[in-house]
């Protein structure tokens, strides 16, 4: 065994373990988390790195758990369409801690659980089998309902709730269609059942596990009508949790989706399925449109923001039809970018909206008002990553959309392409209202300045746009409290977003040989 291949199990086993620290810590020490998940966090992202560098120069690194066969024991991989999660999981993670160090929430407790979220989504990204993705899956859920509840009032507690009945209704749709397919062919390794799907005798039940399955990702990426869980949790959560959420825990349930699909039913197998094709490019377009609608209506800015991931993952779960539909490697290629873009984006932008609560207590749009003048660098970021999310060359946005649009043409389905120009201009629309308010529209007076936006648009709870969500509050939000470090780290995810613009061939290089090996 090579010291890459204990890489894999390091990477989910240090953060469980470092989990621990801050609760026995807390026991003497107040404060003393944030030390054990900064150590913790900056050692997964040097373990990712180094990984990275291993699978993207000689492929694929396995690790087999006690050195069982795969048939019983739990395997770990890492290749070129799993490592990208990873170092977006172990970068975002690192970059909000670093914000949450002034910016908060703090509290050992409130680190036991980011360190338990990390571990999760790592596990996700890692899995060689569906029932520890089903694991991974609920280790991250319980990790986030902990999260969102740590917010303040009621309101929080509510929040994780309803995401906690909707999560496990979602988990329990999974585990159901992996019961089926174990069923049918007799095992849980994903290489073995690609091979052996194909050849269940029992098919119906293979193509039962797939809707089932197919239900459970739906609420777990938030695609419309099973998205309510996800504005309500974003909105509620602390301002230093949401950015991290926002970025990963849909993102990697995206990546989960787009793994059983192409890693375990295979394209092959599923473009033959009636009506597969068609079921997910449903979904997914149908919460394209719903889900930038919904957001050009909304008045609450972390609100319109989750509305529009709703419509975001709505593109990568279309980009997955066309793959299946059209055999499209581009498509592919396309949703791998448009993750990992998306989740930077909404880190950035969840970030940016944390600082301004922090400084001005603003939640709303209106709220927003001449926030060019009072904070130029935080209203720069938030323009360039608007723009960047709208589609606006060059920045990662772009590029997604370019791959998924260019897919969807050569695959000759039109009404998809459509889809994608039509959800462009309504991000625009939205985009476009919030940047309005920070370049052109003065600033309101203190006393006007929670009167507007006090009516949810969108038959969510009214009591949403009262200023009171998260940790800041118009009343004690102070400019003092934001440093200069908290609007670096917002400026940083902003420029990574343009850079990363410029590397699509880079991407599209990386993943070539996990492309190759898909459709051939």
């Amino acid at each position: 065994m090579s010291s890459v291949d204990l890489l894999l199990p390091l990477l989910i086993a240090v953060p469980i373990i470092a989990a621990t620290i801050p609760i026995a810590l807390g026991l003497r020490f107040d404060r003393t988390g944030w030390s054990v998940t900064g150590l913790t966090t900056t050692g997964l992202l040097a373990g990712a790195l180094a990984l990275a560098s291993v699978v993207y120069t000689d492929g694929q690194v396995n690790h087999t758990l006690g050195g069982y066969p795969r048939t019983y024991g739990i395997e770990l991989v890492a290749d070129e369409f799993s490592m990208l999660i990873v170092l977006l999981v172990t970068a975002v993670a690192t970059g909000v801690l670093a914000y949450t160090r002034r910016g908060g929430p703090r509290g050992n407790t409130f680190y036991t659980a980011y360190l338990l979220l990390v571990a999760g989504l790592l596990g996700i990204s890692l899995t060689g089998d569906v029932f520890n993705l089903f694991v991974f899956l609920e280790i991250t859920s319980i990790a986030t309902y902990a999260l969102v509840a740590s917010g303040d009032g009621p309101e929080a507690a509510v929040a994780s709730l309803q995401y906690l009945i909707l999560g496990t209704v979602a988990a329990s749709m999974y585990l159901i269609g992996v019961a089926f397919v174990f069923m049918a062919t007799g095992t849980l390794n994903m290489i073995e059942l690609a091979d052996a799907i194909p050849a269940a005798e029992r098919p119906v039940l293979v193509r039962a596990g797939f809707a089932f399955i197919v239900v459970g990702f739906a609420v777990k990426v938030a695609q419309w009508p099973l998205h309510t869980w996800q504005p309500s949790a974003y909105q509620r959560a602390p301002d230093g949790v949401t950015p991290l959420i926002a970025a990963l825990v849909s993102t990697a349930s995206a990546y989960a989706f787009g793994r059983v699909i192409v890693t375990v039913f295979e394209v092959e197998y599923l473009s033959a399925m009636p009506n597969a094709a068609a079921i997910v490019l449903a979904v997914g377009c149908v919460s394209v449109l719903a889900g930038t609608v919904l957001a050009v209506i909304q008045t609450e800015v972390k609100r319109m923001l989750a509305y529009s991931s709703v419509s975001q993952f709505g593109l990568v779960i279309a980009a997955y039809g066309v793959v299946i539909a059209g055999s499209s490697e581009t498509a592919l290629i396309g949703a791998a970018i448009h993750l990992v873009g998306h989740g930077l984006l909404k880190a950035g932008l969840f970030l940016a909206a944390a600082v301004v609560a922090t400084s001005y207590g603003a939640r709303t749009v209106d709220e927003y008002a001449g926030l060019a003048r009072e904070r130029p660098f935080v209203a720069g970021s938030m323009a360039v990553l608007l723009l960047v999310l709208v589609g606006v060359p060059p920045g990662v946005g772009f590029v997604g959309k370019w791959y998924i649009a260019l897919g969807a043409v050569q695959s000759e389905l039109w009404p998809v392409a459509a889809v994608i120009f039509l959800s462009t201009m309504l991000t625009l629309a939205y985009a476009a209202r919030l940047l309005e308010k920070m370049y052109f529209t003065p600033p309101l007076s203190v006393g006007s300045a929670d009167a507007p936006g006090s009516i949810a648009t969108d038959g969510g709870t009214a009591d949403a746009d009262d200023g009171s969500a998260g940790t800041s509050t118009y009343g004690n939000a102070t400019p003092d409290a934001v440093s200069i470090g908290m609007i670096a780290i917002v400026v940083g995810f902003a420029l990574t977003a343009v850079a990363l613009g410029f590397a699509g061939g880079t991407f599209a290089d990386l993943l070539e040989p996990f492309v190759t090996e898909v459709f051939n």
